[in-house]
């Protein structure tokens, strides 16, 4: 089996060894249907985590899903992967609003060489020597910026520098210096914080990939409006992410906090007892339940009851009348139930029980035994394990071995004669 697969891997082409999934990908659900990918000559390539694009097959070129394609450039021609083709193709460019009619669209020169794919690894491996040498340059010219990124083109005739500034940046000068240094053409491209994150990835806070960097592929401003519905501390530290932005992941669950919170009583209205009056203390929206306090400032004399209740004392202060307390009196408390096994399982002790019941040692477990194989018929009377004691379990054991020996039920009578007591003729 193993030398299988390693023939397989060996026979496989390269442009499919390069092909992987990411969050730019489309499932394709029309694979299984071969008509489908023969309606267009549109085919999306992918070049690098957060840029693809849409390309024009005008040659006819037999491609499929992972073949590395050499496309047109400006200038020269780009390295990439094809990520989708068929019908498909024509839905994506309608989502992202790319015309089909639109001049802007490029060729598909044919599939990569091992030529090209050289080119192309060769470019890769300087971008990141790229990226710090461009750091230090721009340091050099007190510019207010921060390059993120650095991508070449697949022939590594351009590259582009992706970079963050809070304001806007001349980096006239900046590009001239780098086409001095690197001998390639410069693109200057600025994202934001969050898609810097996105293009380096990390592991968040949850313990899993970053949203950014693993699915997500545009992102909605988040406000802090969003901590105060879901009751989260406003603590900047734990509430920002690794782009020092707002987490996206509070904007998740924010909607089903406002719709439970609808349902609930206003936090404003103090509900008024004849002992005391309550305010506001903290909410939890899922479970219905609200707490107050005896004081505005102070967790003071903290009282958590049912939402329910809560619009009890509400409607009975309008008709000013104060109930005795806040919370539900003894008789109106709902009876709490207690676990149920819903599932149907026994206990995880029960196998540790039924060993003790039969590890006893001596007679009683033999007793046992005997009880459960019920009584012995011998020569008209009747023998049990429990009445008749050890000396008719000895006679019966006799019996057996008589009968066993020589296969008469007479021997097993005149056996149990002799052995009580009769003198034989």
């Amino acid at each position: 089996m193993n030398n299988t697969s390693d023939n397989n891997n060996e026979n496989t082409p390269i442009s499919k060894k390069k092909c992987r999934a990411n969050k730019l990908e489309c499932y394709d659900w029309l694979s299984d249907l071969p008509e489908s990918h023969s309606e267009t000559e549109m085919v999306e390539v992918q070049f690098k985590n957060t840029r693809k694009g849409y390309y024009k097959n005008s040659t006819h070129i037999h491609l499929e899903k992972g073949d590395m394609v050499a496309v047109e450039g400006n200038p020269g021609h780009d390295i990439g992967e094809v990520t989708l083709t068929g019908r498909l193709v024509l839905l994506q460019m309608k989502k992202n609003g790319v015309k089909l009619d639109s001049p802007d669209l490029k060729r598909v020169y044919r599939k990569a060489k091992p030529n090209d794919l050289e080119k192309y690894e060769e470019a890769k491996s300087r971008e990141h020597d790229t990226m710090l040498r461009a750091r230090k340059i721009a340091e050099d010219l007190n510019l207010d910026m921060k390059i993120g990124d650095v991508e070449y083109q697949g022939d590594g005739n351009k590259a582009i520098f992706y970079y963050i500034a809070d304001d806007r940046v001349d980096f006239r000068q900046l590009i001239k210096v780098l086409a001095e240094a690197f001998r390639v053409r410069i693109e200057m491209k600025q994202i934001g914080a969050r898609q810097e994150a996105g293009r380096i990835g990390g592991i968040g806070p949850c313990g899993r990939q970053l949203c950014c960097s693993s699915w997500m592929t545009n992102f909605v401003s988040v406000a802090t409006s969003a901590a105060r519905y879901q009751d989260i501390s406003l603590n900047p530290q734990k509430l920002a992410g690794q782009c020092a932005k707002l987490k996206c992941c509070l904007n998740f669950e924010v909607d089903a906090y406002v719709e439970g919170q609808k349902k609930l009583p206003s936090r404003e209205v103090a509900l008024e007892t004849k002992d005391n009056t309550y305010y506001h203390f903290k909410t939890d929206i899922f479970k219905r339940q609200m707490t107050y306090s005896t004081s505005k400032e102070i967790a003071a004399n903290l009282v958590t009851v049912d939402a329910s209740r809560v619009f009890e004392v509400i409607a009975l202060n309008k008709k000013g009348i104060k109930p005795d307390k806040l919370e539900v009196l003894d008789d109106q408390e709902p009876v709490k139930k207690d676990f149920e096994d819903v599932v149907g399982q026994d206990s995880l002790t029960r196998f540790d029980k039924s060993k003790k019941r039969t590890g006893n040692n001596g007679g009683n477990g033999q007793n046992r035994r005997r009880k459960k194989s019920g009584f012995k018929k011998n020569n008209g009377n009747d023998f049990s394990g429990a009445a008749a004691g050890s000396e008719a379990a000895s006679s019966q054991n006799g019996v057996r071995g008589n009968n066993n020996r020589n296969g008469s039920n007479n021997n097993g009578k005149n056996n149990n004669n002799n052995r009580t007591g009769s003198v034989p003729e």
